[in-house]
């Protein structure tokens, strides 16, 4: 099929992408023409695992190419993905759906034929009666426009393999056309097994948000369940293990640390607890915002924690290495990053404070330039009093304690994602504390 990608960031790259390497021809479209250019020459402006190989593959080929020209794409395309941002709203609670609106004004009056809307972007429930009702009336095919909302579940770091090896898709339709449309273009995924759940808009609106949103809760609850472990001198860790083993419960998701961060889960959780409001589900809101509110709490547990470590020693003038600037590793996003706003509330106590990412370091320097940063992992830990680790990237459990220990002024280590094994540590010399876990 011949699609087009309207909004190229973390969601439209890798789905642009992911549609050509499923065969077919695509065209994306931004409104920032340096990032266009950026990515017809194949370069990726966001990090993912597998994009950049992707993009350079398919930008190469002539099956995959980036305009600013919507009118080229609407002319082109017979079915048009739309996913622009949605971020939260002014009153902090619910989505700005202002690009999405935006981009259907933007498109629809190009729109002479039959053809397909698709809505990636997370929305509030009813958004898809709105869009449909706006695009058939500036669109010169009107009722020959089908409008279908197919929310993503990706997980960055994984979005390529998200894209192209769903576990599930979801389609908020309501006509027979529309369907067709949808297993047309996900005909490669769907052959190869992957179940499609054709519903009415409101529910695909509301799996997404219900989706993201028990993420959080089961974030939340461990978190929780990690705190309770810190007064009590219990090991959060293996309560992790006996609560996974339960086929109910399961284990992914359930890891104690700092929180949630990133575009997806602190946005979608604050949208949904207002969304269950607004209908007067004021329980379930109860609910929602008191997980909310464990993950507010969390850089005040982490500080705790440091003080802790830190003994007699303030955290004023201290010099400390935090690791990790990417709110979760796999990728170079830090957007509502828990890693920086530890990072930064260190600093704000006084503290010396580098941070150390193996992707993230642009991308943060950005976000946060009142703090500084290297990509020398090494490096990162000389002369330091304490080391933090706020995001659980790999490079970190594979890094030699013995060499570190030897850098740092004082190897002591507080491990605020509990991921690291760390006998091999206290071996090399290390005091290592972890949220949750008994210090030794």
């Amino acid at each position: 099929m011949r699609v087009s990608v309207i909004g190229c960031g973390h969601l439209g790259i890798p789905h642009a992408a992911a549609m050509a390497e499923l065969g077919h021809e695509v065209v994306g479209v931004d409104v920032d023409q340096a990032k266009v250019d950026r990515l017809n020459a194949g370069q990726c402006p966001i990090y993912e695992t597998g994009l950049p190989e992707l993009l350079t593959t398919h930008t190469a080929s002539g099956r995959l190419r980036f305009t600013t020209d919507i009118r080229e794409a609407a002319d082109f395309a017979e079915l048009h993905f739309i996913a622009v941002g949605t971020p939260i709203d002014a009153d902090g609670r619910s989505y700005d759906t202002g690009q999405v609106f935006g981009a259907i004004r933007q498109l629809a009056p190009h729109l002479t034929g039959p053809c397909t809307i698709v809505g990636k972007s997370t929305v509030t429930v009813g958004t898809t009666v709105q869009v449909t009702a706006l695009a058939q009336r500036l669109a010169p095919a009107g009722t020959a426009v089908e409008v279908v909302w197919n929310p993503e579940f990706l997980r960055e770091g994984h979005a390529v393999q998200d894209t192209l090896r769903p576990d599930r898709l979801i389609a908020g339709l309501t006509t027979v056309e529309a369907e067709k449309a949808i297993r047309a273009v996900y005909a490669p995924i769907l052959n190869a097994g992957v179940p499609l759940f054709v519903t009415d808009p409101q529910t695909a609106e509301l799996a997404k948000g219900a989706a993201n949103t028990f993420l959080g809760l089961k974030i939340s609850y461990i978190n929780a369940v990690a705190d309770m472990c810190d007064a009590a001198g219990g090991d959060i860790s293996q309560i992790v293990e006996i609560l996974g083993i339960d086929p109910r419960i399961g284990s992914g998701g359930m890891r104690p640390g700092i929180g949630y961060g990133g575009g997806c889960l602190p946005k979608d959780v604050r949208a949904f607890t207002a969304s269950a409001r607004q209908l007067g589900a004021d329980r379930a809101a109860a609910l929602l915002r008191a997980a909310e509110e464990i993950n507010e709490s969390r850089t005040d547990v982490a500080m705790a924690l440091i003080r802790g470590a830190l003994g007699d020693r303030p955290v004023k003038n201290a010099k400390i290495t935090v690791w990790g600037a990417a709110f979760k590793p796999g990728t170079n996003d830090v957007r509502e990053s828990p890693a920086l706003a530890l990072a930064h509330a260190l600093q704000q106590a006084g503290a010396t404070v580098t941070v150390h990412d193996p992707k993230a370091v642009a991308t943060a320097m950005t976000r946060n330039p009142e703090l500084d940063y290297t990509d020398n992992l090494p490096a990162s830990v000389d002369g330091a009093g304490l080391v933090v680790l706020a995001t659980e990237w790999p490079e970190y459990g594979q890094a030699d304690p013995q060499d570190l220990a030897g850098r740092a002024a004082v190897p002591l280590l507080v491990d605020c994602r509990t991921t690291l094994d760390p006998e091999p540590w206290r071996t090399a010399g290390w005091t290592v504390h972890q949220l949750g876990r008994p210090g030794k």
